[in-house]
């Protein structure tokens, strides 16, 4: 076991765990998220996305010690990300969602909602990169972009390109 200290959210934690254990373990077992889920375990759905320093990984195959030093944001902490952003305070902030998780909400994303968490993480990442991304650009971070492609087995995908473009009409207000 070594100690390994992470920033999750926003917070600082320091957790025991085996050298080569995923960061999804620690994230769901030992912090208690629920947000990224445990999927293929070969990083190719995508269920199990977090934020790194904004970039999308794969939990599922990201040892916990390698993100060590690093900011990870799950869909916990997604809303408290524009929240600062946006400068809110406190009281602001904890009545705010992130434009992304409001338009899943408004499109009704979610049927069986198992990706999900996953697919707004890859929301947050294509957006950050490009907030004006067109159809083509949004079917491209979401089926092609490495490690793989974020996978739906409800079949939502129309739903979650017309989110996808509600929240980055949203976040350019």
């Amino acid at each position: 076991m070594a100690s390994i200290t992470l920033t999750v959210n926003g917070a600082t934690r320091t957790v025991e765990a085996a050298a080569d254990a995923p960061l999804l373990y620690v994230l769901r077992n030992q912090l208690g998220l629920s947000g990224p889920k445990l999927g293929c375990e070969m990083a190719q759905c995508g269920a199990c996305a977090v934020l790194a320093d904004g970039e999308e990984i794969r939990s599922c195959v990201t040892r916990a010690a390698n993100v060590a030093g690093r900011s990870i944001v799950t869909i916990e902490g997604l809303a408290a990300v524009w929240a600062e952003q946006r400068g809110l305070d406190a009281t602001e902030a904890a009545a705010t969602l992130h434009p992304i998780q409001q338009a899943w909400i408004d499109v009704q994303v979610p049927q069986c909602g198992y990706c999900q968490s996953g697919m707004m993480i890859a929301a947050a990442d294509l957006l950050e990169r490009n907030p004006t991304p067109t159809e083509a650009d949004i079917r491209e971070a979401f089926s092609n972009t490495p490690p793989s492609p974020h996978l739906c087995r409800c079949g939502m995908y129309p739903a979650i390109i017309e989110a996808v473009q509600r929240a980055a009409r949203a976040m350019a207000d």
